[in-house]
């Protein structure tokens, strides 16, 4: 499925977002993404906190098959690191 929309979309990046079943924050409504392969993951953090209208008072972390990856990676960057094959 990830190749068909990167064949279609070939400057973004498909992504699966998951809560964790032990998180007590709100699941979110939308679980697939489709974002620019040179947004951060610290900017897409940030629109996963807008969505699930989380407070800056609480923490979001972000895992790519239990690795935190770099704030400042892009998100193509991690892609190509982690991607199915």
């Amino acid at each position: 499925e990830s190749t068909k929309i990167r064949d279609k979309y070939p400057e973004r990046i498909p992504v699966i977002v998951e809560r964790d079943p032990k998180s007590q924050i709100q699941d979110i409504d939308k679980r697939k993404f489709l974002v620019p392969n040179d947004i951060s993951v610290a900017q897409f953090m940030w629109i996963i906190r807008k969505r699930i209208q989380l407070p800056s008072e609480k923490a979001i972390f972000l895992f790519v098959e239990k690795v935190l990856p770099q704030s400042s990676a892009s998100m193509g960057q991690v892609y190509e690191e982690h991607k199915d094959e």
